[in-house]
């Protein structure tokens, strides 16, 4: 995968979106920002500047991605895998359904993708270094580059059986956090793992669709 290093973009997200809308860049690719002022989070929230984070977003066209995977829980599969890579370095990082990334009680980071024609775009952002203690920052030493090399060589690595399989087993870590849904904080407490990565709660059946 060719990748591209900034040392600074509103929006690793973003730039990737309008370059892979006009066809100058094409998949699979991938943007590393070492800071950025502008990046976008899931349900529009702008993401929170830090002192030191690991910004980048990625494209892959449908045909990469694992022939079981729904689209629906493309950010679920990226999700884990970022999680697990961390994992091995020594974080105690949980992903916390559909999309965060979790330290105890704190968000560290978050994922969010987009379908642009047959491309689908991710994007991740992961807090390194924080001053204000209100938010969660990684709690491993480890360096951008270490991080991401790691990450683009699981990136095909799996199937979503295998995350799934993986994600169930302790996704009753999640029963602590809450949700937004139809303009709702929603308790995970009661939620249901569905195989395609939906949830079942209070009789309904729920997709990310992030």
């Amino acid at each position: 995968m060719k990748v591209l290093t900034f040392e600074s973009l509103p929006s690793t997200h973003l730039y990737l979106s309008e370059k892979i809308k006009s066809g100058e860049f094409q998949a699979p690719i991938l943007v590393l920002a070492y800071q950025q002022n502008s990046g976008i989070g899931s349900r529009g929230n702008a993401w929170n500047a830090v002192k030191e984070g690991l910004y980048f977003s990625f494209a892959m066209t449908q045909e990469e991605l694992p022939h079981d995977l729904a689209l629906e829980s493309v950010s679920i599969y990226f999700g884990y895998i970022f999680k697990e890579v961390l994992v091995e370095f020594g974080s105690q990082v949980c992903l916390k359904w559909p999309n965060d990334l979790y330290l105890d009680n704190k968000k560290i980071g978050g994922i969010l993708c987009t379908k642009i024609a047959k491309n689908i775009l991710v994007g991740i952002g992961l807090n390194l270094v924080v001053e204000n203690p209100e938010f969660g920052a990684l709690d491993i030493g480890v360096s951008r580059e270490q991080i991401l090399n790691l990450f683009v060589k699981r990136i095909k690595f799996y199937t979503w059986k295998q995350i799934f399989s993986k994600y169930k087993l302790e996704f009753s870590k999640n029963f602590q956090y809450s949700f937004h849904h139809k303009g709702e904080l929603v308790s995970l407490k009661e939620a249901e793992l569905l195989e395609d990565g939906s949830i079942l709660l209070r009789g309904e059946r729920i997709y990310s669709l992030r």
